[in-house]
């Protein structure tokens, strides 16, 4: 899938901050981590059938719409794909937006109090039950088990060059803001300094330790909403 033109035009400035863009970060191109990521993946996805039905009968009893939700996010380097979630908010949410104070100062939205999530919803959000369908993503290459934030393209079109180094690895279910405050962190730089230490500090034993530190920081409900 092709990068959007204004993508490239803003991805040359960030070639002026760091050399290394010419080639791809190593975690991009790692066997080990691919092969971590399928197994993950299908390791997740077995989990997430046999909770399908379930969850799909509570989000059906709960609110009328769609068992799944998907949008538009951006991963490695801009490329965009279909992100997939178990719907945790009212149909049409993303019209609502708009209404919605965010608490996160920058380019990322966030608010712990959103009336357009659900009753069951907030459930999925508090034990991150929703972000089971991305295991999918994960199986497609498209993200990754452990890496940042996936952004949607309204946000990426506002980023400054120096933003645009966070996408320098894929996107990931978990990371370095998920184990480290969550929806605590209230400020967008604060989630790019973490991308970037990410990046420095990437392992595949880091990876390890980030998926067990997600384990811990879910079972607690540390920074959930």
């Amino acid at each position: 899938m092709s990068v959007p033109e204004f993508q490239f035009s803003q991805f040359t400035e960030v070639s002026a901050l760091a050399s290394s863009h010419s080639s791809a970060h190593p975690s991009y191109s790692s066997r080990i981590k691919r092969c971590l990521d399928i197994v993950g993946a299908l390791i997740g996805l077995a989990i997430t059938s046999i909770l399908l039905l379930p969850i799909a009968i509570a989000i059906r009893i709960d609110t009328p719409g769609p068992i799944f939700y998907s949008q538009t996010r951006c991963g490695y380097r801009g490329q965009e794909f279909r992100i997939w979630k178990f719907r945790s908010m009212v149909m049409d949410a993303d019209a609502l937006k708009h209404k919605i104070k965010n608490q996160i100062e920058g380019h990322v939205f966030k608010n712990s109090e959103d009336p357009r999530i659900t009753r069951v919803g907030r459930f999925l959000r508090r034990t991150s039950l929703d972000e089971f369908p991305q295991f999918w993503n994960v199986l497609l290459g498209q993200m990754s088990l452990v890496g940042t934030r996936p952004p949607t393209p309204d946000e990426v079109r506002s980023y400054a060059a120096h933003h645009w180094l966070r996408l320098e690895v894929k996107p990931g279910i978990t990371g370095e803001w998920q184990v480290n405050g969550r929806s605590s962190i209230s400020n967008f730089e604060q989630i790019v300094e973490l991308d970037l230490r990410y990046q420095q500090q990437w392992s595949v034993l880091h990876d390890l330790t980030l998926l067990c530190r997600t384990i811990q920081v879910v079972l607690r409900r540390e920074g959930a909403c």
